[in-house]
């Protein structure tokens, strides 16, 4: 019997909410092309894509957050 390697990195899909960039943006009340270009830069939060669409989990955008807090 074979195992598989652990990932380092799951996401329990059941229990996770997705996000939209569009609803990124309206959260963070910044234009579009302001998300996409942070993508561009590897700068915005973990983005994961799901076909054709783009979603970015709930959890992976708290944490972007959390990192981008000023004190």
């Amino acid at each position: 019997m074979t195992s598989l390697p652990k990932r380092s990195r799951s996401i329990d899909t059941a229990d996770e909410t997705w996000l939209t960039p569009k609803e990124i943006c309206a959260l963070l009340q910044i234009p579009e092309q302001t998300f996409y270009q942070w993508r561009a830069k590897h700068a915005g939060p973990r983005a994961y894509r799901i076909g054709r669409h783009l979603r970015i989990s709930r959890s992976d955008f708290a944490a972007w957050l959390a990192l981008h807090a000023e004190e």
